[in-house]
């Protein structure tokens, strides 16, 4: 049996089988090896996946693609996954490459990543070949929930919203402008909290504010990594939430600046699939 993972810190995608038709999704507790141990991801992978094989326990083959397995932090997945299954033929690879996989099968083309952060890469339908680093929510992640959160906070906390949007987003989310830049600047995990405010755009994306909001992020986004790959002659594809919900604003801009839009995935795991079992 084959195991494919799409995953991330906060959890991870399964999908188990031998086929697309012969095969079910689990999802189990994030894998990052930026942040866990060998023994770390070993007990995760332990406690949260191998309850769910039931009988069917022998995997044959695992692909992993995970946030944070870059080159040096690779064998650390590949160490906790082969104690678990010592018999799996374990191949770990980065998110961004998943997403390629994903996103384009074999044929060339621009991946890219809208989720809590963001990233992209110029893909020649095996290996990637190209990528603008995504610097981080402070430095970059433009058009991702991190820095759509961090325009959200700042529009509210610097009155830059009409008074009524003002008012719904103080009832939504019942903070105190302190309890806002106490999560920003004195709590962990920062992004994840700004990210957690894009649920407001999406309720109020028809406002013109917010719509100025979201196709300027979209268009930084486009200008500062996209435009500078190859673009003009290939597609440009998205997977992540941020990229799937608002795939309108993301095609707006996109139009607005004539890049050519190809698929937009909520997940890449489906795309992986079709990857592996040859759909």
């Amino acid at each position: 049996m084959i195991a494919i993972a799409d995953s991330g810190s906060t959890k991870t995608d399964w999908c188990l089988g031998n086929s697309k038709a012969n095969s079910r999704t689990v999802r189990t507790g994030g894998i990052n090896p930026f942040h866990q141990s060998v023994d770390e991801i070993k007990d995760v992978i332990a406690s949260t996946l191998v309850p769910q094989l039931g009988e069917a326990t022998e995997l044959t083959t695992i692909y992993f693609y995970g946030a944070g397995c870059i080159p040096e932090k690779t064998n650390i997945v590949k160490t906790a996954l082969t104690q678990n299954f010592p018999k799996a033929n374990i191949l770990v690879e980065s998110d961004l490459l998943g997403a390629a996989r994903a996103l384009c099968g074999k044929t060339a083309g621009i991946a890219c990543i809208l989720g809590t952060g963001s990233n992209s890469c110029s893909y020649d339908g095996k290996k990637i070949t190209a990528n603008i680093s995504p610097l981080g929510y402070i430095l970059g992640d433009e058009g991702s929930g991190a820095v759509l959160g961090k325009r959200l906070a700042g529009d509210f906390l610097k009155h830059q919203l009409p008074d009524d949007l003002y008012q719904d987003f103080l009832k939504k989310y019942d903070m105190t402008p302190e309890q806002i830049l106490d999560k920003v600047y004195r709590q962990p995990l920062a992004n994840r909290f700004l990210a957690s405010l894009t649920p407001f755009l999406f309720a109020h994306k028809q406002r013109t504010e917010i719509q100025k909001l979201l196709i300027s992020s979209f268009t930084d986004f486009f200008t500062r990594n996209v435009m500078q790959y190859q673009y003009h002659d290939t597609l440009v594809h998205f997977t992540g939430s941020i990229a799937f919900y608002f795939q309108e604003e993301v095609k707006e801009a996109a139009l607005r600046l004539n890049v050519p839009i190809g698929k937009i995935l909520k997940s890449p795991l489906e795309g992986l699939m079709d990857y592996h079992f040859g759909v």
